[in-house]
């Protein structure tokens, strides 16, 4: 006969995050509107979740790594431009590109149609950097790729010499 834990109290059931169409913390980069569907809070910083739309001719960040987090990205509509070293590839809606930490990336809109995707970051850490750019920006200081690094250092992230 096996000893069973008795309780009346309830279980406790975990909160439920639900962000609708039109909710969630909107950044605005330069030609990219990124809303923050999931900042890390409601997942103990485990994951981080934002969807992107890019605009016609989005060049996207200079290419950097990222030391600490995984970043993925679904491509909802369009076409994006990843540049993985020196590899290139033209994602279509549908497509997951998953770059692990220390894979040297970048993307970009080179097309005349927006473009939406969905990125992750896990853990969350990444999902700060784009709140500080948009915060540089809106203090008048222009979103340079020096710039860009000198915030991206804060959040383990470095530029990709020589492009790899």
């Amino acid at each position: 006969m096996t000893d069973e834990l008795k309780t009346d109290e309830p279980t406790a059931v975990p909160a439920v995050s639900v962000v609708g169409p039109d909710e969630g913390e909107v950044i605005v980069l330069g030609s990219t509107r990124m809303r923050v569907l999931e900042d890390g809070s409601n997942t103990g910083h485990r994951i981080g979740i934002a969807e992107s739309v890019l605009a016609p001719h989005t060049p996207g960040p200079p290419q950097h790594r990222h030391a600490r987090h995984d970043e993925g990205f679904y491509i909802v509509c369009g076409t994006v431009r990843f540049t993985v070293a020196d590899q290139e590839y033209d994602a279509t809606a549908g497509t997951l590109v998953m770059v692990p930490p220390g894979a040297p990336h970048t993307f970009a809109n080179r097309t005349d149609r927006p473009a939406v995707m969905l990125s992750t970051f896990t853990p969350d850490l990444y999902v700060q950097y784009f709140r500080d750019l948009r915060d540089m920006s809106a203090d008048g200081r222009p979103l340079t790729p020096r710039a860009s690094f000198q915030v991206m250092s804060r959040y383990a992230t470095e530029p990709a010499a020589d492009g790899g």
